[in-house]
């Protein structure tokens, strides 16, 4: 059943670092982008500002437009960052920053002076391949390119085969409700509908993975993407950490947390695939691929609360946090509820650690050394909360370079269960590629023969054809020539006729299997000849009997004698004997020898 009401009421009256920091401002800066240039990009009003990592202004960009403070900047990837302003969708080139051309233009929404007809929810940009992909309310998910051509729109309902998909229960007010979340290693858009559904789609194609529901917990949730595989489900109102196999969508662990300070709280995944929340029970709760969980805290917890979410450090492996120590707190816990009440912070302690190993590597109050430089800075004509200052000490040149080259825990696989898919997908992609290699070195070979380039690809297999019907012609008559001589004594024109045609078959068997070839060309200087066999005045035939018996005909003929002439044309014919007609025939011929040496 549906959650109806919340089941964390959070009463915290605190001031966060408002009241901490020495700053006087009155100008509040939007949810920071840390850039990989290390600059830190905020906007504030109808400004965009690039802050150096220790507080200094690097540069400052008027916009048309006011920003939508509670949404971050995003990286576009190029030296292109895309920011929220009153509903429309501004891309801002950095490397014209400083020059006479426009460094921002309007990518996505209705121009000055024109009214806004729909409502952003959010937006992402794939740099991998250059596409930006928006959010609007109640019309659905939108791909552009980078250059504003767009791709495709898909909405929260697909109908196939007469059935449909999402929104299974109110199709009339159902919408995409969360911003797009990418996952650049699968290649997948994540994102959820108002009836609690979390949808998995493809970044180049216009159909959904899978769909899962989550509102038998509730229908408000973030959604954050892990590199190991998983997608981590945050609910808020249950207080809840749940892992998504990327794949299937089956829910593969879910942890408790602790409360949490508000509804969009999302985790940070670190290199190592730990994922880390904070919460207003005063710990950093940090689970292990496999869900194994660790919770850590500087002090006794009992006057901490975490309000925001932490920060990756230059490596990676590290995050940095921040608890605050208040005058006073309270927790209640009323069935299914939990009431947080707070009041009057006093410090905030400022920490980098790993959560795989445990270890902390910098720790510090707030106001300390390091954060009132920042407070000396240009910061200080700006609100400075929690926030801003994680990401300013994230992207700080002060971090600690053995955070960036500390030991690298053991990595579970990022594909449990799937070893065989990749596996037989491995094999398969071999085979195909072994197969196209020799695809490739046979045409290869067959368009560099000369015959082929002579005559064209036409003429070169109508001669092979012809080649073919020939040899085959051949083979029948040889064949009946071969059985009449075996079954009758043949005479000299038959047998001279099988010596002729002999001949012929292997030289059309020569050319088809060189000249003719579908390979490459090659010499037979080495070929050996086929029947007849002929050496000086004698020549010999042989083939196969009609019962099986190998028969050979010596056909001799010689012209020195007149007594050998009178055997001229003679044709003997021996076929196999046992072993005792063989020994009789010789006793006789040794007999007629002796005979005829006496007289």
């Amino acid at each position: 059943m549906a959650v109806t009401m919340p089941m964390i009421h959070l009463l915290i009256f605190v001031f966060a670092l408002a009241t901490l920091s020495p700053s006087s401002a009155y100008d509040r800066l939007s949810k920071p982008l840390v850039g990989d240039d290390g600059r830190i990009y905020v906007c504030s009003n109808k400004k965009l500002f690039a802050f150096e990592s220790n507080g200094s202004i690097s540069w400052t960009m008027h916009i048309d437009y006011k920003c939508n403070v509670a949404v971050a900047p995003v990286h576009g990837g190029f030296g292109k960052i895309y920011l929220i302003a009153d509903n429309r969708i501004l891309m801002v080139k950095l490397e014209n920053s400083g020059t006479s051309e426009p460094v921002a233009e309007l990518f996505f929404g209705p121009g000055p002076g024109q009214q806004v007809e729909t409502e952003i929810i959010g937006l992402s940009v794939s740099t991998l391949t250059s596409t930006v992909f928006i959010n609007i309310k109640n019309r659905g998910l939108f791909a552009y390119k980078s250059h504003g051509r767009l791709l495709w729109s898909i909405g929260p309902v697909l109908y196939k085969f007469g059935y449909h998909q999402g929104c299974r229960k109110n199709i009339t007010d159902c919408f995409f409700a969360s911003v797009p979340v990418l996952d650049q290693c699968e290649g997948s858009i994540y994102i959820s509908n108002t009836e609690g559904q979390l949808y998995c789609l493809s970044i180049r194609g216009r159909h959904f993975r899978w769909i899962q529901d989550f509102s038998y917990l509730d229908r408000n949730f973030t959604i954050t993407a892990g590199n190991n595989g998983r997608l981590y489900v945050t609910v808020p109102v249950r207080a809840l950490l749940l892992a998504v196999d990327v794949f299937s969508g089956n829910v593969l662990w879910q942890r408790s947390i602790g409360p949490l300070s508000k509804a969009d709280s999302v985790p940070v995944v670190d290199s190592n695939g730990w994922v880390s929340i904070g919460s207003l029970d005063g710990f950093l709760y940090s689970f292990s691929p496999t869900g194994d969980l660790k919770k850590f805290s500087r002090r006794n917890t009992d006057n901490y609360v975490i309000q925001v979410g932490s920060f990756l450090d230059c490596s990676g492996f590290a995050v940095y946090t921040s608890q605050i120590e208040m005058e006073g707190k309270v927790s209640h816990t009323a069935g299914e509820f939990t009431t947080v009440s707070a009041i009057r912070p006093k410090v905030a302690l400022l920490t980098m650690l790993v959560p795989a190993t445990g270890s902390i590597y910098w720790s510090e109050n707030n106001p300390g050394q390091l954060t009132t430089s920042l407070y000396k800075s240009d910061l200080s004509q700006f609100l400075v909360d929690e926030e801003i200052l994680l990401a300013f000490l994230a992207a700080s040149s002060q971090k600690l370079a053995s955070s960036c080259s500390q030991a690298r825990t053991k990595l579970v696989s990022i594909y449990i269960g799937n070893e065989r898919v990749i596996a037989l997908f491995l094999l398969f992609e071999s085979t195909v590629l072994a197969i196209l290699i020799g695809l490739v070195r046979f045409c290869c070979s067959f368009w560099a023969k000369k015959k082929l380039q002579d005559q064209g690809l036409g003429g070169f297999l109508a001669k092979r054809c012809s080649l073919q019907l020939k040899k085959k012609a051949l083979d029948r008559t040889i064949t009946e020539l071969e059985r009449k001589a075996a079954e009758e004594a043949a005479d000299r024109e038959v047998l001279d006729k099988l010596v002729d045609m002999s001949k012929e078959r292997e030289g059309i068997q020569r050319k088809l299997s060189t000249t003719y070839s579908l390979g490459r060309d090659k010499s037979d200087s080495h070929a050996r000849s086929i029947l007849p066999l002929q050496k000086g005045k004698t020549k010999s035939y042989s083939f196969q009997g009609t019962r099986g018996k190998n028969l050979t005909m010596f056909h001799t003929m010689s012209d020195t004698s007149s007594s050998e002439s009178s055997y001229e044309g003679e044709t003997s014919m021996l076929g196999n004997k046992d072993s005792s007609t063989k020994a009789k025939t010789k006793a006789l011929m040794m007999e007629d020898s002796s005979s005829s040496s006496s007289s």
